[in-house]
């Protein structure tokens, strides 16, 4: 037995996050070069993240090619709305709650439990794993009078939080060509709606009956001014033949393809021709606009249909729904009538605001709604048309990518050219001036900008977490790279993902019940936060801490034991790698020590009692224990590594104490 009178301790907590921008001399003990697939933990040190697991049994139905991404997911109404392709589809979706045998007999009286039915039809047919079950009633959280094993497939074992489906149902048809979908949940009228748009085709509502609505581009919102030449008086008589006069009619819609419209304050007059200063051909008191007198001066605003038709953007302000992002008018915003999400009549409140930059994605965040471009970033205040307001948040920085929006820890986070940056911090100083909040994962995000042409993020509200993805068409999704960032106080903690690969993200939060939702390249939807894996693939987690001194890198230290500090969420299959002096190859470099749990005691309420054996099954035991590891070799630096199995529950690293004795100075 080795003599330990000379052995000295040194403990560190997990904490800080990894750190890729600095020297490993001047870390921290606590943070981590190495952070893969941990997150940092609002409970303290590193926890290995949860895996994702289908949510929904069957896959989007395809249009032409199994090879489509998921376009469009969100959660709605009960159900998950999806897309691939041409059309729209929604299933209803829950998780059971009692694990099903596979020899469990049910023949026309089954009862299966789940978390809820809601969504659900009263009666049909729903899919667990690749099981079909038939139903004949329901109730608030059980399927009644179940047979199983239908449609020639095999009865097999179930486990709690396994995903309960129905099939796709088409709610849109005759799309085409579209692309990454956007959408919105509003409520205008005492009935819950949501808005989708495609960047191709015309912006299409639900309502909670999943009927949809296309909103065609029929009205008018105002785009070129001029002045007007000449007053025109109410009484003035124009229907079909009338003349007004103006500074110039430069960029104003040509007629040729037939009756235009112009509004001067708030008559609508139509014309049929135009020359370089008059409009001809004009119909006055249109679109149920009234007569009025106009003095010189006035403006006269060209009316045109919104480009509406196309959008990438939406999202609804002030009771009007704001669109952008067509591919005609890229700086254009269109926004409807106050409570009118289908009506673009200016005459009652609707209108279009432009901006001297390419759009890229908008944001309703406190009481603005901010508008993100390739090199600008404005905000609208206000709450009509009247009184909206136009303010340059900055003019130096834009966002990447409208879909890393995201409001996070009390702000809007998004993807700028340099990295993960807020708007508060964006807005404070110079822009220039002012740091990336990514700066300590910098190079994770200097080389995925360069090589992702595809980005998505997502917000995990009860653990103040932000994820942003960055892929490419035909990637492999294990060599598929991400950033976790948790706001912790004042600081910002990171750590990295690997082998996620989402098209399309959604996160909904309803009583209390968070469901983090993405669809895959593969065509399926998946539930993230579920399970021990990705899917059936193993969650490969690396930990590696700084090279330790000790305050003293001259001095070389015999390793005698290493104490773990974690919380388990079952059993651990982890293994524990001793480095020493930066990991030279010429330095002693030990076996891997398998992390031995197996006289620590099960959580309380988190394993059945009597169900494992006497050292995992018993009741009563620390939420926070420890394991002492000796271990062996020397050097004047020293390195932990733990390489997860990728399996087995959770677990968060909270810290470590090192026990060693001092060796020669060197």
């Amino acid at each position: 037995m080795a003599d330990e009178s000379q052995t000295t301790p040194s403990a560190f907590v997990c904490e800080g996050g990894l750190i890729k921008s600095r020297s490993t001399f001047i870390m921290q003990p606590g943070q981590a070069l190495e952070l893969l697939n941990f997150e940092p933990d609002m409970e303290g040190g590193y926890r290995r993240i949860s895996g994702f697991r289908k949510f929904v049994n069957h896959i989007v139905p395809q249009t032409s090619s199994s090879s489509e991404k998921v376009l469009l997911l969100t959660y709605f109404n009960n159900n998950v709305v999806a897309a691939r392709g041409e059309k729209i589809w929604s299933s209803a979706s829950t998780e059971l709650a009692s694990q099903i045998a596979s020899d469990t007999a049910m023949t026309g009286s089954g009862i299966i439990s789940c978390d809820s039915t809601s969504g659900f039809s009263s009666s049909g047919t729903i899919q667990i794993n690749s099981e079909i079950f038939t139903y004949s009633a329901k109730t608030a959280t059980a399927f009644t009078s179940v047979t199983r094993a239908t449609s020639s497939t095999t009865a097999a074992a179930h486990s709690i939080d396994d995903a309960i489906s129905e099939s796709w149902t088409v709610r849109d048809t005759g799309r085409t060509n579209a692309g990454k979908f956007n959408f919105e949940r509003y409520n205008f009228d005492g009935n819950d709606k949501i808005v989708v748009v495609d960047g191709t085709n015309a912006p299409t509502t639900f309502n909670t009956s999943f009927t949809a609505t296309d909103i065609s581009d029929t009205n008018a919102s105002t785009g070129q001014t001029t002045q007007l030449g000449a007053d025109i008086a109410s009484g003035t008589g124009m229907t079909g033949s009338g003349t007004i006069t103006v500074k110039s009619t430069t960029g104003f819609t040509d007629p040729s393809s037939g009756t235009k419209s112009i509004l001067i304050n708030s008559e609508i007059f139509t014309y049929t021709g135009l020359t370089a200063t008059t409009f001809t051909g004009v119909t006055r008191a249109a679109g149920g606009s009234v007569a009025d007198d106009h003095t010189i001066g006035a403006v006269v605003a060209d009316l045109y249909p919104p480009a509406v038709t196309g959008a990438k953007y939406v999202v609804s302000f002030k009771n009007h729904m704001f669109y952008a992002g067509m591919s005609a008018t890229p700086q254009e915003l269109v926004f409807s009538v106050p409570l009118e999400e289908t009506n673009f009549s200016v005459a009652t409140g609707a209108g279009s605001i432009r901006v001297d930059d390419t759009i890229t994605g908008l944001r309703v965040f406190r009481d603005s709604l901010f508008i993100f471009c390739e090199n600008r970033i404005f905000k609208i205040t206000g709450s009509s048309f009247a009184d909206f307001a136009m303010i340059p948040v900055t003019r130096n920085i834009g966002c990447i990518n409208g879909d890393t929006i995201q409001e996070f820890a009390g702000d809007l986070i998004f993807l700028g050219p340099d990295g993960l940056r807020t708007v508060a911090g964006t807005a404070r100083i110079g822009d220039v001036e002012l740091g990336t909040i990514s700066s300590n994962v910098q190079s994770i995000f200097d080389d995925n900008l360069v090589d992702s042409s595809l980005f998505e993020s997502l917000v995990i509200p009860d653990k103040t977490q932000y994820r942003i993805f960055f892929s490419k068409d035909g990637q492999d999704e294990d060599a598929v790279r991400g950033v976790i960032c948790v706001m912790k106080g004042q600081n910002f903690e990171f750590g990295e993902l690997k082998g996620i690969k989402p098209s399309v993200t959604d996160t909904f939060v309803e009583a209390g019940n968070v469901l983090v939702l993405h669809g895959g390249f593969d065509g399926y939807i998946y539930r993230q936060e579920k399970g021990n894996d990705f899917n059936g693939t193993s969650i490969m987690g690396r930990y590696r801490s700084p090279d330790l001194t000790f305050g003293d890198a001259g001095t070389r230290k015999h390793m005698q034991r290493v104490i773990l500090n974690y919380k388990p969420e079952g059993t651990i299959d982890a293994d524990l790698f001793v480095r020493y002096d930066y990991e030279d190859k010429n330095s002693t470099r030990p076996a891997a020590y398998e992390l031995d749990t197996s006289d620590v005691v099960a959580l309380y309420g988190s394993a059945t009692y009597g169900a494992g054996t006497a050292s995992t099954g018993t009741y009563g035991g620390l939420s926070e224990p420890l394991v002492r590891q000796a271990v062996e070799g020397s050097g004047f630096a020293v390195a932990l590594r733990i390489n997860d199995g990728g399996t087995t529950p959770p677990y968060s690293l909270k810290g470590f104490q090192l026990e060693y004795q001092l060796g020669a100075r060197r």
